[in-house]
């Protein structure tokens, strides 16, 4: 197994770090070394929580293996880290120094209008304080991304032969209302919509020396106050509201098309549009919004799709519009596809889009609000591009021009640099927030070197797509084939691979691929259709910077962006400004595009069972000028995602969302796909996926049964829940992956953020897919690699759904709730950690 020497570890955590705190030597490898019981060193001060699969974190420390609702046994280090069973809980389970509460969940009544409810499923969290710097009181911003089951039978997704119909479902026991079962439903679809975007509530505790903080408590009928010490709690507050995905419909009435009266979703107050209307600042604008079908110029009706985002220096957040593209069969969204103006195609029919008018080009976007603030108008800052937004890090020096770093969270999205053209002034001033509305949108290029560079996305940028078959090299080398075919995505345009109309985007692969029955055209090979897009501008392909834009992605694909494996979450290393972590979370390729392969891993390259594994990477770009505003930097590969005895493997599987705590360690939760989690798909009657170490590809047949064929990505199966996990960047355990907390079935744990001593971390999806009630458990022999690569058989036991938080509160059957947690040391110092 490959090593990583102390020299490795100085340069990938900065200089800055120092050779006194990284004073070990370092001759094991970090995210998944082999020591033995023999290495161990100094304890953690907490006990990490014991995962399904082996770590080398485990052979070093003793770990707590959870065996019930805040019970567990505390497991000797040893040699061997196999674990023979395994019983995943419904919890949030951390190390038992600390604790883990609620602090708010979906359908609480948080809200001076006691109609409204906090939404639904909790993303990114950030907290500003009151004051500007305790850490006892101020205003939660949560994002609430989506709406899935066991929400309703009627969101998006939701399949008859799922076996789910039948089952009790979540929303008329949370909200205490009805919602129609009909997927056409006005109420309903505005009900989906409600219950994106986000939410602003006060939250405060007892401050530590002493002074209580009042709060509501949960448990009095009479909506008295009282606390309890450290624990955050929401506040009643005039400030307490919700911005969501149909805020401001009222101002539908100005319009002359069909849409004039959709105004409402209902008879209650919160489903009454309206003015609370958003707006745009940039290119976008001023160039294409007035040309947009809706009428209303540069008002915009509501967020939606907020996964992740960022808070700038001066107390404002930045919600990203991620999954903003509308599907009548996946997404509550809009149209993602636009005409060379930049305005979209076509109202996509069922889905909420078409529903209330909701134009495309409007949609995507890095969206700032100010929770202390109401009369400061939410904003769309299109210079930033339009694009499936995972977060942003913002980079604000005085004198010097505001950046912010953000990713396409897609499958061959790319990694954005924004410039803004005006300087900062004291990066703690809101009048920063006009930086921005005017500046430079950089797509990254990565070349193999391990050099890069930053290209402005302009209208005289020139076009040379990167060909299918180079960025499917290295997988065909391997394989003498690629997955999907190498694919890319191009916007149509008349006279281009034989096309006839403007708009949308064609997809182009190394050779064409036809429909079997029909005939009809799915992909262009790259030879017919290549020649029409290169040696031009964009300018040749859209007729204004801001339709440049709405568009970027295709844009950036037609500028020679180098399509990556979906960039969630990037984050500014606070030691040294000039380094960006990035967390890229899968490297398959899918129908959105192809991960170039010569820079990162796309499929399983080898039969052998330890051979690397496609779940996602940790990368780190530093940048060549002093200042972040150079067009070059240099990239570097440290972490690679899959199990500890793979080579490479770090012993995590798609990280996702990325934090610094305040001792400079970084932070990290994953993000697999509800569908595979355990090893079993969802639905009513969950099956057990074939997870078989030595398959190659993405997809392909069996070993030992040609006609069966086994996804790569199953193998996410032997990590569990998704889960919640730290690299000491100093000390002993420097680079080692130790793990902190799990989530309880199917869901993800997001946004974590730091706030004195607690971590407040969302718990979203909470047993997505998955019935509630009543619970069953299942059972299954998983396939596992040993640290030294052989393999191991485990049996996983785990409920079929979840009832979390409700069966922590006394209610063991009832729904389960996305929310907001915070998690605290029992006997705190101040610190996390």
């Amino acid at each position: 197994m490959s090593k990583f020497s102390r020299r490795q570890l100085l340069a990938f955590f900065g200089a800055s770090a120092g050779a006194a705190v990284l004073a070990p030597a370092f001759g094991k490898k970090p995210f998944g070394s082999n020591l033995g019981i023999a290495d161990a060193v100094e304890p953690l001060k907490f006990t990490p929580v014991r995962l399904p699969h082996p770590l080398p974190i485990y052979t070093q420390q003793k770990n707590y293996l959870p065996t019930g609702i805040e019970q567990g046994d505390v497991l000797e280090a040893s040699a061997d880290a196999r674990l023979s069973s395994y019983t995943v809980l419904d919890d949030v389970v951390v190390p038992p120094e600390y604790e883990r509460y609620v602090i708010v969940s979906w359908g609480d009544r948080v809200f001076p209008n006691q109609e409204d409810y906090f939404g639904y499923n909790s993303d990114y969290t950030s907290f500003i304080p009151i004051n500007g710097r305790s850490p006892n009181d101020g205003y939660l911003w949560n994002n609430h991304e989506y709406i899935s089951y066991p929400f309703s039978t009627t969101v998006p997704g939701f399949t008859t032969d799922s076996g789910l119909s039948g089952f009790p479902t979540s929303y008329s026991l949370v909200i205490g209302q009805n919602l129609p079962e009909d997927k056409t439903s006005i109420e309903v679809l505005g009900e989906f919509m409600y219950n994106i975007g986000g939410s602003v509530v006060r939250i405060s505790r007892k401050d530590p020396s002493g002074s209580p903080v009042p709060h509501p408590d949960r448990d009095r009928q009479d909506g008295g106050w009282s606390h309890r010490a450290g624990r955050f709690a929401v506040v009643r507050d005039p400030n307490n509201r919700r911005i969501h995905g149909l805020s401001g419909l009222g101002i539908n009435s100005q319009r002359s098309d069909a849409y004039k009266n959709v105004t409402s979703w209902g008879s209650l107050s919160y489903q009454k549009g309206d003015d609370n209307y958003l707006i745009g600042t940039g290119p976008a604008a001023s160039e294409v919004f007035p040309l947009s079908s809706d009428g209303l110029g540069n008002k915009i009706i509501g967020t939606g799709y907020n996964c992740s985002g960022g808070t700038t220096p001066w107390g404002t957040i930045l919600t990203a519009e991620e999954n903003f593209q509308g599907s009548a069969s996946s997404f509550v969204g809009v149209q993602e596809l636009v005409n060379p103006n930049g305005t979209q195609t076509s109202y996509i029919a069922g889905t909420t889009g078409a529903a209330f008018g909701l134009v495309g080009e409007k949609y995507g976007w890095m969206v700032e609000i100010d929770p202390a603030d109401p009369s400061f108008r939410p904003r769309k800052h299109t210079s930033m591009g339009r694009y499936r937004h995972e977060n942003i890090a913002v980079r604000a020096s005085a004198g010097k021009p505001l950046i912010g770093y953000m990713g396409d969270d897609r499958r061959g999205g790319h990694t954005w640099k924004f410039i803004s053209s005006g300087t900062v002034t004291s990066p703690t001033d809101k009048s920063n927030s006009r930086l921005f509305e005017e500046g430079t949108l950089y797509f990254a290029r990565y070349n193999s070197d391990g050099t890069g560079e930053w290209i402005p996305l302009n209208l005289d940028t020139p076009t040379n797509p990167i060909p299918p078959s180079t960025l499917a090299s290295v997988e065909i080398a391997a394989l003498g084939r690629a997955s999907n075919n190498g694919n890319t995505r191009l916007p149509r345009r008349s006279g281009i691979a034989g096309q006839t109309a403007n708009g949308g985007s064609i997809v182009v692969t190394i050779e064409r691929v036809t429909n079997s029955t029909t005939g009809a055209v799915t992909s262009y090979g790259e030879a017919e259709a290549l020649p029409g897009y290169q040696g031009k501008k964009l300018s040749d392909f859209y007729t204004s910077q801001g339709a440049v834009l709405v568009d970027a992605f295709l844009a950036a694909n037609l500028a020679g962006a180098t399509p990556t494996a979906r960039p969630e979450d990037l984050e500014i290393n606070p030691r040294n400004p000039n380094e960006v972590f990035i967390a890229y979370t899968d490297g398959a390729s899918s129908g959105d595009g192809y991960p170039d392969s010569r820079i990162f891993i796309v499929s399983k390259y080898s039969s052998a069972v330890n051979a690397a594994q496609p779940s996602g990477e940790l990368f780190k770009i530093t940048e060549d000028s002093a200042d972040g505003t150079g067009t070059t930097f240099r990239w570097q590969r440290f972490a690679k995602g899959g199990e500890a005895g793979a080579e490479p493997g770090s012993g995590f599987a798609n990280v996702d969302n990325l934090a610094f705590d305040s001792q400079g360690n970084i932070w990290g939760v994953t993000d697999m796909s509800t569908e595979a989690h355990n090893g079993f798909t969802t639905g009513a009657n969950p099956e057990p996926l074939r997870i078989d170490h030595r398959v190659v590809g993405a997809n392909s047949p069996s070993q030992d049964d040609s006609n069966f064929n086994v996804a790569t990505s199953s193998l996410i199966g032997v990590f569990g829940n998704n889960w919640l996990f730290f690299i000491p960047t100093s000390g002993p355990d420097a680079g080692e992956i130790v793990p902190f907390a799990y989530g309880p079935p199917r869901c993800e744990m997001t946004g974590p953020t730091f706030v004195g001593d607690t971590l407040i971390i969302s718990v979203q999806h909470p047993g997505e897919e998955s019935p509630f009630t009543p619970q069953q458990t299942l059972s299954r022999d998983i396939e596992m690699l040993n640290l030294d690569g052989t393999l191991f058989t485990q049996k996983r036991s785990l409920p079929r759904g979840s009832n979390w938080p409700s069966n922590i509160e006394g209610n063991p059957s009832g729904p389960p709730r996305p929310g907001v947690i915070g998690i605290r040391r029992k006997q705190s110092s101040g610190r996390f950690v």
